[in-house]
C-alpha cells in the first residue's frame, strides 16, 4: 500500500469514525429503511449482510442517469458500461466480476429485475425510470436468490401498482449535448382487486464527440424502453403479477479514442478523448425484452408460497473498430443473441422465532454469437471468423433460515446445491479476403482452425452460509458471517484447436469458488441522528477464471498475424477490506453522507510449467480506495413549496482494467516513441443539484450539474499494440465516462 493510499485511507477512516457512510433516502416504512435482501421485508439494520439500498426518488434527486451511477454510492464496486457499448454492463464487487461479455462467460455479479435473474450483460445498463429502489448485495449470493452469483447481486425493483387510486408520473429532461429525455408512467385500478400499469421512456442525446471519419456522433444516446404490468389480488392471501419489458438501444457504436498515431505517422491522435476516426461503421443495435409472471399465496399466517416464471431474450449487432482508424484493418463486425427461461418456487416461513426461505430454481439459457476479425494488412486481406453457442442448464435447491435464540441473539444457516450443465459449439475459420460470408463479406475459406461440436461439462457444488447477529442495544447490531460462492466452468469461445495438440481446451475451464468471511456492525447514535454500517471482510478466491488474449506470429516473420485466447484457472487470491456506510442528520434540514471502501487484493498463486507467475498478474476493475462524501439540504418555502440542494464528491483510486497491467510499452520499430499507460489514474467527480418541489408535491423542477471539473476518466481499453500488436496499426484505445454535463428536469405526478 503506497504512502498516498495510506494517507487517503487514514483520513477517510478518521472522518468515518465520526460520520460513517451513506444510506440516504432509501425505501422507508415508518422511518425505517426496509429492504428485501433476504427475500423478505426487513429493517436494513437487522440484516446480517452488507447491502446498499437507495430509492428511485433519491437517484432522481441526484440526477442519476442509469444503473452505473450506483457505483458512486457503493463501496468497493465497479459498475460500468462495457467498452464499445452503451448498454452492456461490466460489474465487479469486492474484486470479483467478469470483464469479458462474450457468450462463453457468465457475469460474476448477478443482475435481478423484480427477482428475475438476467443471465447476460448485454442490455443490462438499466436506465433509472419507474424504479422503486435498487439494492446492492456485496459478497457471494446463493442461499437466498434464484441464481448463484459469486461476487454479489444488484436488485432493480420496479414500482408496484396502486390498487386503490390512479397514478400518473411524467418527466422531461433537457441538457448538455442536446439531451432530451421523456418518461411517462402510470397505473389504473380497474376494480378493487385488479390494476394495470405502464411506463415508457425515450432517451436522446447527441454525442460527446464525433467520428471524424464519418461525421457521425460518438458517445451519443438513442434508447427507447417500455414496461407494462398487471396485478390481481382476488383475496388478501392471493396475488398475481404479470410484467413485460423491452429496451431498444440504437445509439451509435463506440469505437474509442486511439492513444497512438497511425503506424506511418500520417494520422494523428484526436484532440478530444471522445473523438474517433473509426471506419468500421456506426450503426449499432441492442434489443432486449422479457416477461415474467409471479404468483404468491399466503397459505397460512406463517407460510407463503411463491412462483416466479420468466423468459428473456436479446439481440445485438455491433461493429467494433479495434484500431480506431479509417482503413478496414482490425475491424470486427459482430452479432450476439441470447435467450433464457427460468422457473423458481419459493416457500417463505415467518413465525415468532423462526423465519426464512427455501426454494427450487431452474434456468435454461443459451447465448451465441459470431464475429469477424478483418485484417486488410495481412496477405492482401484476411479474416478470422469466430462463432459459437453455449447453453446453460442450471438446477438448484437452496434454503436459508434465521432462528431468534432470544431477544438479542439470532443465528442464520443456509445452503445451496447446484448442478450446472454447459454444452458448447466453437468454430474458428481463417479466410482469405475481407469478411466472412456469414457476416456479409467476400472471403474464401483457407483453413478451419477450430471445429468443436457438442462439448459438454457438468459442475456440481454445495455452498453453505452461516451468520450470527447479536443486538447489543436496541440501536446496535453486531454480526459475523461465513459464506461460499461458486461460478460454474465453461468453454473458451475463442479456443484454438489447431494449437492445442493435447486437446486441453475441449475440457474447458473449471469453476471458480470463494470463501468469504465478514464481520460488521450496524447502528444508530446521537438520538438516531447518526446511522452507520461498518463491515470488514476477507475473501479467499480459488481457481479464478482469467482470460488472456495475445497477438501471435505463426510464420515467424516478426509480425503477429493472428491472436490466441486462453482461459485458465488462477490458483489462489486473497481479498480483504473495510467498508463504511452511514448518514449524519445535523438538523431536520441538513444531512451529511459518506461512503468509503478499502480493499487489499493479492493474487498469490498462478502455476505455469511448475513456476508461480502470480507476480505478473493484478486484480482488475478494483480500486484500492473508493469514497463519496455528500450533503442534502432542504429549505421550506412555505406556500411556495420547498428546495432541496444536493452535492457530492466521489473518489476512485487508480486501478487496472485487466489482469495484466497496461503500463505502456517501450519503443518498437512500428512505434519508436512507445506507448503511454492506459490504466485509469485516480480521479474525483463533483456533482451538484437543486430541486424545487411544489407545496402539493405534484410539480418539481431541478437542475443538476455532473462532473463539474470535467474529469475525463477512463473506464475501458483495447491493447493490441507494441509487443502484442495485431494489424498494421495495432489497437491502443481508451473509453471514457461522461464529461461535464448540466441537465434541467421538469416532473409532474398525480
Amino acid at each position: 500500500m503506497s504512502h498516498r493510499s495510506l494517507l487517503i485511507a487514514s483520513s477517510s477512516f478518521l472522518i468515518l469514525g465520526a460520520l460513517a457512510s451513506a444510506m440516504p433516502a432509501h425505501a422507508q416504512v415508518d422511518d425505517e429503511i426496509v429492504v428485501t435482501a433476504q427475500r423478505r421485508a426487513q429493517n436494513i439494520q437487522d440484516v446480517p449482510i452488507s447491502v446498499t439500498a437507495v430509492s428511485g426518488d433519491f437517484l432522481e434527486s441526484i440526477g442519476a442517469v442509469d444503473i452505473t451511477d450506483i457505483q458512486k454510492i457503493t463501496p468497493n464496486a465497479t459498475i460500468e458500461a462495457a467498452r464499445g457499448s452503451n448498454s452492456t454492463l461490466i460489474a465487479f464487487i469486492r474484486g470479483i466480476g467478469q470483464q469479458d461479455p462474450l457468450w462463453g462467460f457468465e457475469p460474476g455479479v448477478g443482475i435481478y429485475v423484480d427477482d428475475v435473474y438476467v443471465a447476460r450483460p448485454q442490455g443490462s445498463v438499466l436506465d433509472i425510470f419507474d424504479v422503486e429502489r435498487v439494492e446492492v448485495l456485496r459478497g457471494p449470493q446463493g442461499t437466498l436468490y434464484g441464481r448463484n452469483t459469486i461476487g454479489g447481486a444488484i436488485k432493480y425493483v420496479t414500482k408496484g401498482l396502486n390498487m386503490e387510486d390512479p397514478e400518473l408520473k411524467a418527466r422531461v429532461n433537457v441538457g448538455s449535448y442536446g439531451q432530451f429525455d421523456q418518461t411517462v408512467s402510470g397505473s389504473i385500478p380497474v376494480s378493487d382487486t385488479f390494476a394495470i400499469g405502464a411506463a415508457i421512456a425515450n432517451y436522446q442525446r447527441n454525442g460527446f464527440g464525433e467520428n471524424l471519419n464519418t461525421g457521425a456522433d460518438h458517445y451519443d444516446k438513442d434508447v427507447l424502453a417500455g414496461r407494462i404490468s398487471a396485478e390481481w389480488a382476488p383475496s388478501d392471501a392471493l396475488n398475481f403479477r404479470f410484467a413485460a419489458d423491452m429496451t431498444k438501444d440504437d445509439s451509435n457504436a463506440k469505437h474509442g479514442h486511439r492513444l497512438l498515431p497511425s503506424a506511418d505517422g500520417t494520422i494523428a491522435v484526436t484532440r478530444s478523448e471522445y473523438d474517433t476516426r473509426a471506419g468500421a461503421g456506426d450503426k449499432n443495435k441492442v434489443e432486449t425484452k422479457g416477461a415474467s409472471f409471479t404468483a404468491s399465496w399466503d397459505a397460512s399466517e406463517t407460510i407463503t408460497l411463491k412462483s416466479i416464471t420468466a423468459y428473456r431474450e436479446g439481440e445485438t449487432e455491433t461493429p467494433i473498430d479495434f484500431d480506431a482508424l479509417p482503413q478496414q484493418d482490425f475491424d470486427v463486425p459482430a452479432t450476439y443473441a441470447d435467450d433464457q427461461f427460468s422457473q423458481e418456487f419459493q416457500l417463505l416461513y415467518n413465525s415468532d422465532r423462526l423465519s426464512g426461505v427455501a426454494g427450487l430454481y431452474y434456468l435454461d439459457g443459451s447465448a451465441s454469437g459470431k464475429f469477424d476479425v478483418i485484417l486488410e494488412s495481412l496477405f492482401g486481406g484476411a479474416t478470422v471468423f469466430q462463432a459459437g453457442d453455449q447453453s446453460k442448464e442450471n438446477l438448484s435447491a437452496y434454503a436459508d433460515f434465521t432462528y431468534d435464540v432470544n431477544d438479542k441473539l439470532s443465528v442464520s444457516a443456509g445452503g445451496r446445491y447446484t448442478e450446472d450443465k454447459t454444452i458448447a459449439d466453437v468454430r474458428r475459420d481463417f479466410l482469405l479476403g475481407l469478411g466472412s460470408p456469414a457476416l456479409g463479406g467476400t472471403g474464401t475459406l483457407l483453413v478451419t482452425q477450430t471445429d468443436f461440436q457438442g462439448l459438454e461439462r457438468k459442475d456440481t457444488n454445495f455452498s453453505p452460509r452461516v451468520a450470527v447477529n447479536y443486538k447489543v442495544t436496541d440501536n446496535t447490531n453486531l454480526y459475523g458471517s461465513f459464506s461460499q460462492g461458486f461460478k460454474a466452468g465453461g468453454f473458451d469461445p475463442r479456443a484454438r484447436e489447431d494449437l492445442d495438440p493435447l486437446g486441453l481446451s475441449q475440457a474447458g475451464f473449471a469453476p471458480e469458488t470463494v470463501d468469504s468471511y465478514e464481520l460488521g456492525i450496524k447502528g444508530k447514535l446521537l438520538d438516531n441522528r447518526l446511522t452507520y454500517a461498518i463491515a470488514g471482510f476477507v475473501a479467499n478466491y480459488d481457481d479464478q477464471q482469467i482470460t488472456v488474449q495475445n497477438g501471435v506470429d505463426t510464420d515467424n516473420d516478426g509480425t503477429n498475424d493472428t491472436f490466441v485466447s486462453s482461459v485458465f484457472n488462477a490458483g489462489q487470491s486473497k481479498y480483504k477490506g473495510l467498508e463504511f456506510e452511514g448518514a449524519l442528520r445535523l438538523s431536520d434540514d441538513f444531512t451529511l453522507t459518506a461512503v468509503a471502501g478499502y480493499i487489499d487484493t493479492d493474487i498469490e498463486e498462478i502455476i505455469s510449467a511448475g513456476v508461480n507467475i502470480a507476480d505478473q498478474f493484478v486484480t482488475q476493475n478494483t480500486p484500492e480506495i473508493t469514497s463519496r462524501f455528500g450533503f442534502i439540504y432542504t429549505h421550506d418555502l412555505a406556500e411556495n413549496g420547498g428546495l432541496t440542494f444536493t452535492g457530492s464528491a466521489a473518489y476512485r483510486d487508480d486501478y487496472n482494467l485487466f489482469n495484466q497491467p497496461l503500463a505502456g510499452f517501450a519503443p518498437t520499430a512500428t512505434f519508436p516513441n512507445g506507448g503511454p499507460a492506459i490504466d485509469p489514474d485516480a480521479y474525483t467527480v463533483f456533482d451538484l443539484g437543486v430541486t424545487w418541489t411544489s407545496e402539493s408535491e405534484r410539480w418539481d423542477f431541478g437542475v443538476y450539474a455532473r462532473n463539474l471539473t470535467d474529469e475525463r476518466a477512463r473506464v475501458a481499453a483495447y491493447n493490441f499494440a507494441g509487443p502484442n500488436q495485431l494489424g498494421a496499426d495495432g489497437a491502443y484505445s481508451a473509453f471514457y465516462r461522461a464529461p461535464r454535463t448540466v441537465t434541467a428536469t421538469l416532473g409532474f405526478k398525480y
